[in-house]
């Protein structure tokens, strides 16, 4: 039976995880959603709400980051909503940050809706759709379909994603633990643990990611079309190839943690010897062994992780964007240092939970190490920061920069509780040795006494087996009670346990904050989506923005004064809203026989453009979907109509941003 001592990594490593998902789920709650769009669309041909003269040949997009495509990527729907694309959507002159497809000859005047969706480079799905004219403005009975992922799928894949991470951080951590340090039951565990979940996590987005991009319901999940479709994307061979690195790395842990056959398993006695051998004289063919063992060991756990490392760097946002040739090796740095330091928080925490003894030299090889990774997440973070964000006004204009700004802060305070952390290392370290055999005697000591002070209490041999088992375990017990006490009584000890678990819990909030960010557009791509949309400035400050236009009438016959008030919403190139209201000299509501909006570009010849208004109630009409094809100055032409024969036209000028 496993000793109640050796089970107590569970619930702490279960602690964490349930952690990790409350976190993950307060973050999301605090408002962070998944981007719209990752790639932006920064041109269209023809352009949004344009008019052209005669039917193109092809509609082409331009995104401003490659994009990946599927048979559906592109519908062009006519004003009835029937398909007029031929063929399928492909990358126009080989450009992957582009999409086009073909038009039927033959087109007829009026209003078209495109409607697309692609997985941008960095691997999340994008999609949206907008219209053109040919002719002239007509309408239409086509709706922008929803592009938006299935929300339960999407809730999946994000869990997914943060277990993923978790798990990785778990494996690396627990590993590196091991290697500076005796390796212990509690850190075995923590590494089993991690490659577990990071294996099921894999696992689980792999299935998922069909339905993830294609924006399908959780029915499709296990469509296997979908599968090789995924499968045949940079994004598919990634998690594929981590499931096969997968299996390296469970090589890699059997032969770290001495995972033989159970007959073959050495004992704690023959693991100790070999050690102090390795450690005294360093002589002799097996104290070489070890130590090319130890080195073999470095280096292919370094690969390993390297390797699954690279596959988010290679799939997700270092490899898109400016400089990927240095952002990946960048983001693999940075994946490694957060293993390595968060990872072995968690099996130091674990460690000092149990009774298993910290050497002086192992506890400042961590310390040394997770100062250095520190110092590489701080250097890594700082250039992929820049990379990200690109200027000051998206660091707080932006989703991903105020994300960021919380990562940059949780950094500040886990340096912190790191550095009382380093001083209760130095504070324990010495009381640790002086301990150390004694400590390890009087711990194998205690099985033996337990049992012999159970056959005492039994009168010898009278008593049966299974009574003698049960005063044994209470005995048991009662020393590990007792250990527990010893254990809380140092108070150095105590206090780096205390120090650790603050800082681990800080930097399990901190892995949460980087997951969204992964999965939130960066700031630097949002900017340019709002500046190819004309949203405004870099900051992302929009210009546009409804237009009230306040209009007298009069047309001379009996009650035919009056006022009109316009709106134009959101007055700008595309789709709008046009609400107006007719009111009397008192400022009451008045119904009119008729009112007609117009508006023509003068300089451009586009228009008149008829609104087509409907009434709503006494004195109020409104149209909406009113197509303004492009920027700039128009003229508003307002005709209102009191009687049969009493009508008067004004004419105002409104700006189209």
């Amino acid at each position: 039976m496993t000793p109640p001592t050796a089970r107590r990594p569970l619930p702490i490593a279960g602690a964490l995880l349930a952690a990790l998902v409350c976190a993950l789920l307060g973050t999301l709650a605090l408002g962070a959603t998944p981007a719209a769009a990752h790639a932006a669309l920064t041109a269209t041909d023809p352009a949004d709400g344009s008019v052209v003269k005669t039917a193109p040949q092809r509609v082409k997009l331009t995104f401003s980051e490659g994009v990946l495509l599927s048979a559906d990527s592109l519908r062009v729907l006519d004003p009835r909503g029937t398909r007029v694309e031929e063929g399928r959507a492909a990358h126009a002159d080989g450009a992957s940050d582009t999409a086009a497809v073909a038009l039927r000859g033959g087109l007829a005047d009026g209003t078209y809706t495109v409607a697309w969706q692609a997985v941008s480079a960095d691997s999340h799905p994008v999609g949206g759709a907008f219209t053109f004219s040919i002719g002239a403005p007509s309408k239409t009975t086509v709706k922008a379909p929803a592009a938006d992922v299935d929300p339960a799928v999407g809730a999946l894949y994000g869990i997914g994603r943060y277990a993923a991470y978790a798990g990785f951080v778990l494996l690396v951590g627990g590993c590196v633990f091991a290697g500076v340090s005796r390796s212990s039951r509690a850190v075995q565990k923590i590494a089993v643990g991690g490659w577990v979940t990071l294996f099921a996590s894999t696992t689980a987005l792999l299935l998922l990611r069909g339905a993830y991009t294609n924006t399908k319901g959780l029915g499709s999940v296990l469509d296997f079309s979908l599968l090789g479709g995924v499968l045949s994307t940079k994004p598919g061979a990634a998690l594929l190839s981590r499931l096969l690195l997968l299996s390296a790395a469970a090589v890699f842990l059997a032969v770290l943690f001495g995972s033989y056959a159970p007959g073959d398993a050495p004992t704690a006695a023959a693991r100790e010897k070999g050690r102090k051998e390795t450690e005294g004289a360093g002589e002799g063919a097996e104290g070489d062994g070890r130590r090319g063992l130890a080195y073999g060991l470095a280096i292919g756990g370094t690969i390993v992780a390297a390797g699954l490392a690279a596959t988010w760097s290679l799939a997700e946002h270092a490899s898109v964007g400016i400089q990927p040739y240095l952002a990946m090796p960048v983001d693999i740095l940075h994946l490694l240092a957060v293993g390595c330091w968060l990872g072995g928080l968690v099996a130091l925490l674990v460690t000092l939970r149990t009774d298993t003894p910290i050497r002086r030299a192992a506890v400042q090889r961590f310390s040394r190490l997770a100062f250095a990774s520190v110092c590489v997440l701080v250097a890594t973070g700082t250039y992929q920061s820049w990379r990200q964000v690109g200027t000051w006004g998206a660091l707080t204009g932006t989703a991903y920069g105020r994300w960021l700004l919380l990562k940059i802060g949780l950094v500040a305070v886990v340096v912190g509780l790191a550095y009382f952390s380093r001083r209760w290392t130095n504070r324990l370290a010495d009381r640790t040795d002086t301990g150390g055999k004694s400590g390890k005697k009087e711990k194998a000591a205690r099985p033996a006494k337990a049992a012999e002070k159970a056959k005492v209490a039994v009168g010898g041999g009278g008593a049966s087996a299974e009574r003698t088992a049960q005063l044994a375990r209470q005995r048991a017990a009662m020393d590990r009670a007792a250990g527990q006490r010893r254990r809380d009584a140092d108070e150095n000890r105590t206090g780096l346990r205390r120090s650790v678990l603050a800082e681990t819990g800080v930097a399990v909030v901190l892995l949460a904050v980087t997951t969204v960010l992964s999965g939130t557009q960066p700031g630097r791509a949002e900017t340019e989506q709002k500046q190819a949309a004309g949203g405004g400035s870099a900051s992302g400050t929009a210009s546009a923005g409804p237009v009230d236009v306040k209009i007298p009438y009069d047309t001379g016959g009996a009650d035919g004064r009056g006022t009109a008030r316009i709106t134009i919403d959101p007055a700008r190139s595309g789709d709008n809203t046009v609400e107006a209201r007719a009111e009397g000299p008192d400022g009451r509501p008045v119904d009119v026989p008729e009112l007609d909006i117009s508006l023509t570009e003068k300089e451009k010849k586009i228009g008149p453009l008829h609104t087509s208004l409907n009434r709503l109630s006494a004195g109020r009409w409104k149209a909406t979907g009113f197509q303004l094809p492009m920027a700039g100055d128009w003229q508003l032409t307002l005709t209102v109509r009191t009687s049969d024969i009493d009508q008067v036209t004004e004419i105002k000028n409104v700006k189209i941003n």
